[in-house]
């Protein structure tokens, strides 16, 4: 496979400020799909953990649909043990984010490849928290991700998931289909928008917190 000329892959840096301590720095990719970039919903779900409101220190964390890694990046400066996954293609852009940013992590930073709806025994057992920024895109990947999440949860771990929404196209339909199948296993609550960062946040961009149905004994 041909590496993309060197300017591409050089890609531009975003930084990301953060309450103690210098800015994270995020390498983006100006060619790569969705999934090379840090999109608002990542910022404002990697701002939200810094506010302190889930306790993050010695847990463990998996982000599912990594992208950049922001928000596990962010996660693992707070103390967490995070595994940062995505598909095979964005791992050496998350590998060079994780090594960029290695000096300001306090828990453990990892990368590895996880493709919704495929085994997931090498994550067990289940997370603490399960981070998902923006990952409601694709109709098709909806059964896959439901799959995936169902399969990593145990009865105490907590989903955050964070999701622009979108009035174009097929997006309300998409995210309405997202949240009800969600609802079947899963108890949604909204984050209210004063819990979140008081400068990271929009009106259009949500926070989920997301637990399984508990279920009831015989």
């Amino acid at each position: 496979r041909g590496r993309g000329s060197a300017a591409a892959m050089a890609g531009f840096v975003r930084e990301l400020e953060r309450r103690a301590g210098p800015a994270l720095r995020l390498q983006q990719r100006a060619k790569g799909g969705v999934g090379s970039v840090v999109w608002d919903a990542a910022l404002v779900l990697a701002k939200f953990l810094e506010t302190g409101a889930c306790p993050l220190a010695r847990r463990h964390v998996l982000e599912l649909g990594a992208g950049t890694g922001a928000v596990g990046i962010m996660a693992a400066t707070l103390g967490a043990d995070v595994t940062v996954t995505d598909l095979e293609e964005l791992q050496e852009l998350l590998l060079v984010n994780i090594e960029n940013n290695k000096h300001l992590v306090t828990g453990s930073l990892r990368a590895k490849v996880l493709k919704w709806g495929e085994d997931v025994t090498e994550f067990q057992p289940p997370p603490d928290y399960i981070l998902m920024a923006d990952c409601i895109y694709y109709e098709e990947s909806l059964e896959p991700l439901l799959k995936t999440l169902k399969d990593l949860t145990g009865p105490d771990t907590c989903v955050l998931c964070c999701y622009e929404q979108r009035t174009m196209g097929k997006n309300p339909e998409i995210e309405r289909k997202y949240f009800e199948l969600l609802q079947m296993d899963f108890e949604l609550e909204k984050i209210p928008l004063d819990k979140h960062d008081e400068e990271y946040r929009s009106e259009d961009i949500h926070i989920m917190n997301i637990h399984r149905k508990q279920t009831v004994g015989p």
